[in-house]
């Protein structure tokens, strides 16, 4: 939870096994209250300035204490008779922002180049800090400075198309998981069994309303293919988007006197991972190192070029690229199936998720379709 938890304005799911389907709840006194009567779905409640201005006063039934149902949540030990915690988020769209802390850019770089081998990558990698360095930071993407370098970049023969989103006036702004897709804490995160090179991605994910307002945030996991993006920028999808390889969670902390834009802007985001061979890894990503502003990032992805009737959550991108060895020298991180991964901030408590192969995660069953059936069988819409 977060570490300021008894005033923090949360919001999240729990699947209801009575009702054969999801409720909208608000955190009160580590209880989880049902307040699906005021607003049926959580993309509906972020939607609502009046809603969200009045969250604490949204009563419900009492599905009980937030520990119960969040140790009811993984899915080898749950009881399907008790509730058990959903990903915060339901038909929002689901995107991300690519290449937006110049470590990461870097990174990128070196996939393409390496095209997916890991063990060519610590070879490119001095090359390309050579030419570009490592501090990008106080660049600002599709300043005259940037186009600068640009040009320099591409005397040397080292442009590349993620330099081109990392220090050019566009953001890379991409679908990670269709509405419904996402797995929250306590679930299995999918790896797809055709990479031998992956990795985590902690981090902050922007809530954004139907008229762009960006109403609050939650912790992600962009569990990414490095050697399936690497062999080819348009494979992405299949790197990026595969069952059970989004995770978002806890919970939506919605903005109030307490909780800005401007704390995400200053996050500090940590990762652990520890795995069954007992190997542990771990990791930051600091926001205030950011390229793009998350402002800027959300005003890039809805407006009046394109449109999210039912909102949109926004990965922002992570600082943290992952070079540790594990297993040969120069191979680099890989997940190992079983790796227990911890993203987590002071503002917003912790997603906790563990690896396993994609087709052998719960398969993706209840979609919209689904949804928009049992919230009219219960008499919600």
């Amino acid at each position: 939870m977060p570490h300021d938890a008894a005033k923090a304005s949360l919001i999240g799911r729990v699947w209801l096994p009575d009702q054969d389907g999801p409720a909208l709840v608000r955190v009160a006194d580590n209880r989880l209250i049902d307040i699906s009567r005021h607003a049926a779905t959580s993309a509906q409640l972020c939607a609502d300035s009046g809603l969200i201005a009045r969250l604490s006063q949204l009563d419900g039934p009492d599905l009980g204490p937030l520990d119960s149902i969040l140790l009811n949540t993984p899915e080898g030990t749950r009881d399907r008779n008790r509730p058990w915690l959903l990903p915060p988020i339901d038909l929002q769209a689901v995107k991300a922002a690519g290449v937006t802390f110049a470590i990461s850019m870097l990174e990128r770089v070196i996939e393409e180049r390496a095209r997916g081998d890991a063990g060519a990558a610590a070879a490119i990698r001095s090359e390309i800090v050579r030419l570009v360095g490592d501090d990008l930071s106080r660049l600002k993407p599709g300043s005259p400075e940037a186009m600068a370098l640009k040009e320099v970049l591409i005397r040397q023969g080292v442009w590349s198309q993620y330099l081109e989103v990392g220090i050019g006036p566009d953001a890379e702004i991409f679908t990670k998981a269709q509405p419904m897709a996402s797995v929250g804490t306590g679930m299995l995160a999918g790896l797809h069994r055709a990479s031998t090179w992956n990795n985590p991605e902690p981090e902050v994910v922007l809530v954004v309303a139907p008229d762009g307002r960006i109403v609050g945030a939650t912790l992600g996991n962009d569990v990414n293919l490095r050697d399936v993006e690497g062999r080819s920028a348009l494979l992405l999808g299949k790197a990026k988007d595969n069952n059970a390889s989004c995770a978002l969670g806890p919970f939506i902390r919605l903005f109030d006197a307490g909780f800005t834009l401007d704390h995400v802007r200053k996050m500090e985001l940590s990762l652990d991972v520890t795995g069954p061979d007992g190997f542990v890894m771990k990791g930051a990503s600091n926001m205030a190192k950011i390229s793009r502003d998350p402002a800027d990032l959300a005003s890039q992805m809805l407006g009046p070029h394109h449109q999210y009737p039912d909102g949109a959550v926004l990965f922002l991108g992570t600082l943290f690229a992952p070079v540790q060895d594990r297993g040969a020298p120069g191979k680099g991180f890989t997940h190992a199936y079983g790796d227990i991964v911890v993203v987590a901030a002071p503002e917003l408590g912790a997603l906790v998720n563990q690896m396993a192969p994609s087709d052998e995660c719960p398969p993706w069953q209840f979609g919209t379709t689904a949804l928009m059936r049992n919230l009219a069988r219960r008499g919600l819409l």
